[in-house]
């Protein structure tokens, strides 16, 4: 897995339901790097720190190798590396290989995995098609939340390292699926997953979710 492309954004004014709001998830690349700090991307615009940002959502990542895929599915949308928000575009990265809890040596820093994405309106703002969600998410490439154990810059090249992994149960596609997928014969297995000390306490209120749609019926 290697960074291909490193990304940032302004905040950007946008309209939604007849109110004007900002968002960071215009990300274009830059040829500079980008410096991973505790709680996110130094000069990276986070708004809505309720969702994004903080030591759990430090930084995003995302695959290059289903690019391609997209833009034929969305081919109106105005593509460029950090199309999805992501701070790091990575080759090869596959979330069906990496688990909650790996870390791995990327530049300069040092990541810790803690979550998958959930995705918002923000999305289909920036596809130009509040469409996308759904298609988002029926496929397993949610990208890459980490923590920043250790603050550093990232460029261009860099390879990810891994350098701990701590369970092999729990990767982030199958965190993913359960999110939106589990049913009732799924029940353990979510709480097998609720245990897990580094998943990420937003993705186990998500998981908590499920639980309680299921035992609705």
């Amino acid at each position: 897995m290697k960074v291909i492309s490193t990304n940032i954004s302004e905040a950007k004014a946008i309209l939604w339901k007849g109110k004007e709001e900002l968002t960071g998830i215009f990300k274009k690349p830059v040829d500079t790097g980008i410096y991973l700090g505790n709680t996110d991307v130094v000069h990276d615009a986070v708004v809505d720190r309720k969702y994004h940002g903080g030591v759990d959502k430090a930084c995003y990542l995302f695959t290059a190798n289903i690019y391609d895929e997209w833009k034929a599915q969305f081919p109106e949308a105005e593509w460029s590396l950090g199309m999805f928000g992501e701070n790091l575009t990575i080759a090869d990265l596959d979330e069906r290989k990496i688990y909650i809890g790996d870390q791995y040596q990327i530049g300069e820093a040092l990541v810790e995995v803690s979550e998958p994405r959930e995705p918002c309106y923000k999305l289909g703002i920036r596809f130009g098609t509040q469409a996308v969600l759904k298609s988002f998410i029926n496929q397993p490439h949610c990208g890459v939340y980490v923590r920043v154990l250790r603050p550093g810059k990232v460029v261009t090249g860099d390879e990810l390292v891994l350098i701990k992994r701590v369970q092999e149960e729990f990767t982030m596609s199958r965190i993913y699926w359960l999110r939106y997928n589990a049913e009732i014969t799924d029940v353990p297995e979510i709480n097998r997953a609720l245990e897990l000390d580094t998943l990420a306490s937003s993705a186990k209120r998500g998981l908590t979710k499920r639980l309680t749609f299921i035992e609705q019926f």
